[in-house]
């Protein structure tokens, strides 16, 4: 059948709770290097206020689906969590499925007036050619057994010169990332990214980082040069046993950046076993010396070579 005909005889729906099995068979163990978060993050989307998540179903099969969480003041929709089954990728589902979650947006919330997403390849001219380009974050991406973790937290720190941290409250952190030294300082394009979730800074959106149960750590409190946040890490497929992570760290200094990012390390130690895989997200500016600074003896290895972040919107 045809790209067209396998896109008409989809049929879309919202995504329930009885769907979650069928949903997990869309992609493979392999899809996402690993590290697929929908088995974790299914279930609170379908919970998550200002959401919407849909499926799409072929011959009573759950082929594809795509998410889109409002933000922004209900301004903007950020599209999250496209799937489509490996044996009919290729086959415009991708295509039909985006176009049915956007005209549901369009007569549901006539507001909404952009659409934003992340993507962890560089985007083609095709796509450049529908979206502008809004942000980039450079990514070091690491892996340890848990038992590793404290022996790499203390040679990374034996490294570090009077370098101070402060763990913020909620409200600490909400005050500071609504600054205009952060705002304007800090964040890259003005843009406040968190777990692949590009937030612009605004009152509005903090109720979507109260939800994400962050950690926040800083350099110094007044006028920080570097402003940290860090995910509960969750299970992910890529071993039995394997938990990840992201840390966002918003900077231009390699060493204020070394300094949140082992400081938010040493906050996990307590509560961490198994396999872990973690992504630390940074200015391209920053990444090379903090992947320099994480050359080590403890046993922690680089899980991926240099890779972005990219943040991409357009017009609704």
């Amino acid at each position: 059948m045809s790209a067209a005909g396998e896109a008409q005889s989809l049929e879309f729906s919202l995504a329930q709770e009885q769907d979650f099995q069928q949903v997990l068979n869309i992609c493979t163990s392999l899809d996402f290097g690993g590290l697929d978060y929908m088995p974790v993050y299914f279930h609170r989307w379908l919970q998550e206020p200002g959401r919407v998540t849909f499926i799409a179903r072929k011959n009573n099969r759950v082929v594809a689906l795509e998410s889109a969480l409002l933000i922004d003041g209900g301004q903007t929709a950020v599209f999250q969590g496209l799937r489509v089954v490996p044996d009919l990728r290729g086959h415009g589902i991708a295509d039909a499925l985006q176009k049915h979650v956007t005209d549901y947006i369009h007569q549901h919330y006539p507001q909404v007036s952009a659409v934003r997403l992340s993507r962890a390849v560089q985007p083609s001219p095709q796509t450049l050619a529908k979206y502008r380009l809004v942000a980039k974050e450079a990514v070091v991406s690491l892996r340890c057994e848990a038992v590793h973790l404290q022996a790499f937290v203390a040679e990374l720190g034996s490294r570090l010169h009077g370098h101070d941290t402060v763990t913020l409250s909620q409200q600490q952190a909400e005050t500071l990332i609504l600054s205009d030294h952060v705002v304007f300082s800090l964040l890259p394009s003005k843009t406040i990214i968190n777990d692949w979730e590009p937030l612009k800074p605004m009152e509005a959106n903090m109720e979507v980082l109260r939800r994400r149960r962050l950690t926040w750590i800083v350099d110094r409190e007044l006028e920080p040069s570097a402003i940290s946040l860090c995910t509960t890490p969750y299970p992910v497929p890529y071993r039995h046993d394997a938990l990840h992570f992201n840390i966002n760290i918003f900077s231009h200094s390699v060493s204020s950046a070394c300094a949140v990012f082992v400081a938010q390390l040493e906050s996990l130690l307590p509560r961490l076993q198994g396999l872990l895989i973690f992504h630390t997200f940074v200015h391209p500016e920053v990444w090379s010396g903090l992947r320099q600074f994480c050359q080590n003896n403890a046993g922690v290895s680089f899980f991926k070579d240099y890779w972005e972040e990219v943040i991409l919107e357009r017009d609704l």
